[in-house]
Formats: structure tokens, C-alpha cells, sequence
């Protein structure tokens, strides 16, 4: 039976690139008398991809789809192993 692998790729803009959607969530938050040094916006995706080389499989995956290199950077978490269909 094949085994698949479970990540959570998480993607965040790089350090020094302006998130918008993060300010606003900020003003939001300081609105309703919270308090938020800084906010971030992001997005996460949950992927399950075959265990064998899914290392290399997923880094491509996000380098050529799930991200914009230049000003996105991602985290990989790994996640339990699943059986494959």
C-alpha cells in the first residue's frame, strides 16, 4: 500500500514587503480596543502528496505554484502519515 505524506505549507510575505491586508487587520483589531504589535496575513495550504521524495516534491511545488519567490516566503510542517487511494 502507497503511504502518503501530510504538510501544511504556510506562506507569508517576505520581511520588508508591505501587507496591506495585515495593516488593515491591525486598525480592525485596534478598533475593537485589542491590542497587536504587528499582524501578518498569510495563507496555509494542506497538501497530501506521495512520502517517497516528498521533500524535493513539495519545495518544487511551492517554488513554481503555491508562492511568488520574489516576494513570498513559505515554511513546510510536516504532518501525519496517511494511506494512499
Amino acid at each position: 500500500m502507497e503511504v502518503n505524506k501530510r504538510v501544511r505549507v504556510v506562506v507569508f510575505l517576505k520581511p520588508g514587503v508591505l501587507d496591506a491586508q495585515g495593516q488593515a487587520v491591525q486598525t480592525g483589531l485596534r478598533a475593537l480596543g485589542f491590542e497587536a504589535e504587528e499582524v501578518r496575513v498569510g495563507k496555509a495550504f494542506e497538501l497530501s502528496v506521495p512520502a517517497d521524495g516528498w521533500r524535493q516534491r513539495v519545495r518544487e511545488l511551492c517554488e513554481r505554484f503555491l508562492t511568488n519567490p520574489l516576494i513570498e516566503q513559505y515554511e513546510v510542517h510536516e504532518r501525519e502519515e496517511v494511506p494512499g487511494r
